[in-house]
This record gives C-alpha cells, structure tokens and sequence, in this order.
C-alpha cells in the first residue's frame, strides 16, 4: 500500500466526502484531490484489502470501523491544527496547507499534550 500519509489522506477525503455526498464514489475521491481516476482506484483497492473501506457493486465507498476511526482521527488533528494555527495570526490558506502536512506526522502523544494545553490556556 502507499505510505500511510496517502492512505490517511484517502480516508480523510472519504470521510468529508461522505458528510457533504450522498454516497461517495472513487470519481468524486478523483476530483477533490486533483489525481486520476486509476491512481485512486489503485489507492482504493488497497485501503479495500487492508479493510478500511468496503465498495459496493454500484461503486459506492464506505468506511469500515477501522477506517473511519483513522479518517475520524486525522480530520480532527486537521480541524484542531488548522484552526489553532489562523488564532494565531497564520494566513488561513498557510494554516490549511501546514495543517495538513503536520496531521500525519505528530504523535498521538503530542497532539494530545497540544490540544491539552490549548484547551486549559483558553479556559
């Protein structure tokens, strides 16, 4: 499978995806992410073998529990990051772009001392 930077950011795009579509197919994966169609069906044949999503006959994706745990918690660390980063003073786009970057590689250890910190600083 791809690095799990790449899966983690299928996911995620499945997850917003699916809050905003009535079901979510591998082309609307395609268009928010500016790939190709054979790159994300690859990328799904791959989150499908770990047991991340499952696909329908029609092509409709879903996640599976362990995949919306991991889209669940990246888009959290996204949400938390991007917006502590515009609070303080960062460009929103800048703050996105970090955001999304950063999501992938801080620890469960750190993100959680951050969010800790913040949440106490800002009470």
């Amino acid at each position: 499978m791809q690095n799990n930077e790449s899966a983690e950011n299928y996911l995620e795009t499945i997850l917003v995806l699916s809050r905003r579509l009535p079901v979510v197919r591998s082309v609307d994966v395609a268009n928010e992410l500016g790939f190709k169609k054979s790159s994300v069906s690859i990328a799904m044949k791959n989150l499908r073998e770990k047991g991340h999503i499952t696909v329908t006959d029609a092509g409709f994706i879903y996640l599976t529990d362990s995949g919306k745990d991991i889209a669940e918690s990246i888009y959290e660390r996204h949400e938390f990051i991007t917006k502590f980063f515009t609070e303080i003073g960062v460009d929103p786009t800048v703050a996105e772009e970090d955001a999304c970057r950063i999501e992938h590689v801080i620890s469960a250890e750190t993100f959680a001392a951050l969010k800790s910190y913040l949440n106490r600083s800002r009470a």
